[in-house]
């Protein structure tokens, strides 16, 4: 995982692997890890190697797949416990066509115990993540 910001008192990460993203879908009782893997699938997927020798091809996708792809985050509190799990446009860069997705354990509602954190991480990136326009599920 890779710091991204301090919410204090908890501290947002970048998910930047399918073992992380299965560790996040295992503690947060959701389905991140699928999200995760098809984003990844579909980022390698478009990548088109530089004309070359075929033994420096690749030299080039880490790089693609980190850019095109959307940004998984974790919300870890001191213990490194996870608590929210969000999914931000490709960069963290504002696309209005991109739905950001943000929930708590078992697809709950974060922005209740974690709504500043949340806004914190919106302003690192300059993006509104608004309980409306992230949270899929509306419960109650």
């Amino acid at each position: 995982m890779q710091f991204v910001c301090d919410a204090p008192p908890n501290t947002w990460f970048r998910i930047e692997t399918a073992t992380e993203a299965a560790f996040e879908s295992r503690d947060m009782n959701h389905a991140v890890e699928k999200h995760f893997k098809q984003a990844y699938e579909e980022a390698a997927a478009s990548y088109v190697p530089p004309p070359g020798r075929v033994i420096e091809q690749n030299i080039g996708l880490k790089a693609h797949i980190q850019r095109v792809m959307p940004l998984f985050l974790t919300l870890r509190d001191g213990e490194g416990r996870a608590l929210v799990t969000a999914m931000l446009p490709p960069g963290g860069k504002d696309d209005r066509s991109f739905r950001p997705i943000i929930v708590g354990a078992g697809n709950s509602d974060p922005f209740i115990d974690y709504g500043e954190a949340i806004e914190t991480l919106g302003e690192h990136f300059g993006l509104t993540l608004d309980r409306t326009r992230c949270y899929p599920y509306r419960r109650g």
